[in-house]
């Protein structure tokens, strides 16, 4: 298939000129931003589909709306506009080719394609230093030279930039000398054209990063002796989510990751064992019957075997006996509460120093850990690293030395993720060990090109038994005035990032997990006189100086790390101190171009977002004040967390009757100038299979830019979870995503709990789209999940008495309205550390095995409907109100303070004949 960055060198001219409406994958609301300043009818760009891999959106503005038509590629790499079903597609060999065909009238478009919207110009980011500067001078002066005076531009470069053969570098200067003689001028008169992507600097850039990478791996290889075990921390017996994509063969080996929980991926028959040579049942995450169950067959010797189930409840039953049966005869307690620690560290290319024991304690200045609790061991630590000069083994074994010697603990490496100096390791205790499963890692480059891995982020994911964490550790843009370039990182690292399930892939990083972390060296800094600011660090008015933080300044525009938390900082900026001491800011820096600016900042930060209605609580936020190898301070952060288990009903007669989910209506309003018709997706762990919606019955857009959508009961459909027992549900979480009916493209994704749903009366719940680490729009409607009345029984959490619990944790914007549960929300008690309960009480009612064996035989039976209960008549429905961002002088809140606008569900008016033609031409699918 062709790609748009091609066309420059394969059309001459007329391909570089359309290669400026190519704005490769920025999002959908991005683009219609750009169309909408364009404002002209005929403007259009061309981006990557969000929804099929490899295929192409052409966005085009017409009469204030933008219009989509998909892009696909055939097997032959032709492409082609989509077409409704019988009309005859044509085929092009490139996207300039279709560009240029399209821009004629009477094609099937609402309008030909007239006005190309370029990509938006970048500064050059300072990742690159005085260089970029002087690269545009030099290109600007030699573009606007008369073409016979000109030299050429590489024998001005060449001298500059020779290095002599014997440097380490000289490979990568040869691939730079390679592209200045040969392929500059292509670049630059491409660059004239319109086409800012230099698509031969991109190329030689990546061709020489790969050799100057081998280079610098073969130097640490020789610094650090024998290859680094980091690869293979662990043996793993199997492959978790992935193997379920390669059949019935060899499981390929899992880097730096655990073995899963002894109940999680699985089978053929097997001789028969007993529940104690048992090590781990593994569920696949995408083929829902499937499990495999590992067992001891020989010391020193497991085998696996894999079973198929006629269907995932089947599957779930069985995993219960097994588990039931692990808890009975087990002397280990499943937890509740987890404690979190959570490490960021710019090393400064320096060594650590012998003891690292304030940090890994949370001992120093700021919010702290008291004296009496400091040294009793986390669960889980999760150190960050950036500009970390030691080799992956060796930071690995100080860390778990130093915390053997701290804690008497002998700590197990959950994962290790580098990307060349950032680090991110993860190490839990060791009986956390079998809870840890589904590891997945990652890394994202942001530096010169998004080619060098000196800026980026390093990422780990995983569950801890049913709760899923995300933990993500970057290095931003530095510079104080690259605010732009450091929301552009954070945007880059969002939508680039591989974590969690694949089946979320879809969904905002943001959302695929219980638990998301974010920390390291962000660079924002303090928009403020230096003079001023340490004369506010003197008198400790830290006040003062949060008001003008830029990270704090982007957060609250909405620009950068959406609804995510951060503890109260009460500790001095972290960075530019003078190395060897605590006492001084060095905010001088002497470089070759000049002496550069680095007021003192709090640079080094810690954040974290949850799902609604789960517990996390920040015990403490600070930095060190005796580590002082580096001009950074290093920062530390705990938290409690809530974490579930695999359940296990109490009891349990006859077949499972079933819990349903049912919608009473739904309301979105969301950011866009199209008028696609869409339908909602449903993903949860406790559903078989994701489901959707009938296609919106309500549709309007009163105000310009927003789209209100409606759907009524029957269009939305009744969801019955695996399993319908209270206590189970009240742990799950839905997640939902606003997609385009043709484009299946999402306009806006959110979470909402389960827990304060559950009941016989409809329950009224509002909160925020998000898509791509923006908001796009807002949701709310009503919906219930009845759960039969025998399975109504819960136990008692460490974090909150009876079966309902509060939502401890920072959520805005989720709001339940309506009638409440008649159960109690308690307030929170202080954690307990190493404490927890089992799924089934000491003393309490044994479950019925038998029960369990008759229910997972391979026979079909009928479910039992859900008890009735009685139903009250729900309040009238309300006014819908637009997003505050939709009335930005009103007072904010998620419907805004606009006029109420009555939304009505109701089928729309049937249209006149003719009336859709008018307006698309029906020889193209229009999304």
């Amino acid at each position: 298939m062709a790609c748009p960055c091609h066309a420059p060198g394969q059309d001459g001219g007329s391909g570089a000129g359309a290669a400026a409406w190519y704005h490769r994958d920025i999002s959908r609301v991005v683009a219609e931003e750009l169309l909408a300043k364009a404002g002209r009818d005929g403007c259009f760009l061309v981006r990557d589909s969000e929804s099929v891999s490899g295929a192409y959106a052409l966005c085009l503005l017409f009469q204030r709306h933008v219009h989509t038509y998909r892009i696909l590629p055939d097997d032959k790499g032709l492409l082609s506009v989509q077409t409704i079903q019988g009309i005859q597609a044509k085929c092009f060999r490139t996207l300039p080719d279709l560009v240029s065909a399209y821009q004629q009238p009477n094609n099937g478009l609402v309008t030909p394609l007239l006005y190309p919207v370029p990509r938006p110009r970048q500064a050059a980011s300072e990742d690159s230093g005085e260089p970029g500067r002087w690269w545009r001078a030099m290109a600007g002066t030699w573009l606007s030279a008369p073409i016979a005076g000109r030299t050429h531009i590489s024998q001005q470069i060449l001298p500059k930039t020779f290095t002599p053969p014997c440097s380490p570098a000289s490979d990568f200067m040869g691939f730079m000398a390679e592209y200045l003689n040969h392929h500059l001028q292509l670049d630059l008169e491409a660059l004239r054209h319109g086409h800012p992507q230099l698509r031969h600097l991109s190329t030689a850039l990546v061709t020489a990063c790969r050799a100057l990478h081998r280079r610098v791996a073969q130097e640490w290889q020789g610094w650090r002796g024998p290859p680094s075990p980091a690869t293979h921390l662990i043996p793993v017996p199997f492959v978790m989510a992935e193997h379920c994509h390669r059949g019935s063969g060899d499981a390929p080996p899992t880097p730096r990751c655990l073995q899963a929980p002894w109940w999680e991926v699985g089978g053929h028959h097997c001789p028969p064992y007993t529940q104690c040579s048992v090590l781990q049942l593994i569920k696949y995450q995408s083929v829902q019957s499937k499990v495999r169950l590992v067992y001891d067959r020989e010391p020193q010797k497991s085998l696996s075997r894999d079973f198929v189930f006629p269907n995932a409840r089947k599957r779930e039953a069985f995993c219960q006996l097994l588990q039931l049966m692990k808890i009975q005869h087990s002397h280990l307690d499943e937890p509740d509460l987890i404690s979190v620690y959570i490490g960021t560290w710019n090393m400064g290319s320096m060594p650590p120093p012998r003891s690292l024991a304030s940090w890994l304690t949370a001992r120093g200045l700021g919010h702290t850990q008291d004296e009496t609790t400091a040294c009793i061991p986390h669960d889980v630590y999760v150190i960050g690293t950036q500009e970390n000069s030691l080799g992956d083994r060796e930071w690995v074994e100080f860390l778990r030395a130093s915390l053997k010697t701290l804690m008497a603990i002998d700590y197990r490496v959950v994962a290790l993720q580098c990307l060349w100096s950032i680090k991110i390791v993860v190490l839990v205790k060791p009986e956390h060990e079998r809870r840890i499963s589904h590891v997945h890692t990652s890394s994202v480059k942001t530096g010169i090109a998004n080619t060098l891995g000196n800026k980026g982020a390093v990422g780990v994911s995983f569950l801890f038994n049913g709760t899923s964490f995300g933990f993500v550790n970057c290095h931003l843009a530095s510079g104080s005035e690259k605010t732009h370039r450091r929301n552009q990182n954070y945007s880059d690292i969002l939508h680039s990032l591989v974590l969690g399930d694949k089946r979320l892939a879809a969904f905002d990083l943001t959302l695929r997990f219980t638990h998301l972390f974010w920390f390291g060296d962000l660079n924002y800094r303090l928009d403020m006189d230096v003079q001023d600011i340490l004369a506010h660090i003197t008198k400790k008015e830290f006040e003062a100086l949060l008001a003008v933080d830029q990270l704090n300044l982007e957060r609250e525009k909405n620009k950068v790390f959406l609804r995510f938390s951060e503890g109260d900082i009460s500790f001095p900026p972290t960075y530019r101190y003078e190395r060897g001491s605590r006492d001084s800011y060095v905010w001088q820096k002497f470089k070759a171009t000049g002496m550069r600016i680095n007021v003192p900042s709090w640079c080094d930060r810690i954040l974290w977002k949850s799902h609604p209605e789960t517990h996390v609580v920040c015990n403490s936020y600070g930095c060190t004040d005796d580590i002082v190898t580096s001009d950074h301070s290093p920062v530390f952060a705990t938290f409690e967390v809530g974490v579930t288990s695999q359940f296990v009903p109490k009891k349990g007669k006859g077949p499972e009757p079933l819990a349903c989910i049912e919608w009473d209506s739904i309301e979105v309003i969301v950011k866009t100038t199209s008028r696609s018709k869409c339908y909602i997706e449903f993903h949860s762990y406790c559903l078989e299979e994701a489901q959707r919606s009938g296609e919106n019955t309500f549709q309007s857009c009163d105000i310009p830019g927003f789209l209100r959508l409606g759907w009524s009961t029957k269009h939305l459909p009744v969801l019955n979870p695996i399993l319908p027992d209270l206590e189970y549900l009240g742990d799950q979480h839905l997640l939902l995503s606003i997609k385009g009916v043709e484009s299946c493209e999402s306009y806006g994704e959110c979470c909402i709990a389960m827990r304060s749903m559950i009941g016989s009366m409809a329950q009224q719940f509002e909160t925020f789209l998000f898509h791509r680490g923006e908001e796009t729009g807002s949701i709310r409607g009503w919906m219930k999940v009845r759960v039969p009345k025998d399975r109504c029984s819960t136990r008692e959490r460490l974090y909150g008495k009876g079966g309902r619990t509060p939502a401890p944790s920072h959520c805005p914007g989720h709001r339940v309205s309506g009638p409440r549960s008649h159960l109690p929300m308690p307030a929170l008690p202080p954690w307990t550390p190493a404490t927890g309960r089992s799924r089934v009480e000491p003393g309490g009612e044994r479950p019925d095995y038998g029960v369990f064996a008759e229910w997972i035989s391979f026979e079909e039976e009928d479910a039992e409907p859900a008890a009735d209960v009685p139903t009250y008549p729900r309040p009238p429905l309300q006014r819908l109100r637009y997003p505050s961002w939709a009335q930005p002088h009103r007072e904010p809140w998620l419907w805004g303070d606009s006029e109420p606008i009555l939304l009505c569900l109701q089928e729309p008016a049937p249209q006149p004949p003719g009336a859709s033609h008018r307006l698309h031409q029906p020889s193209l699918l229009h999304l």
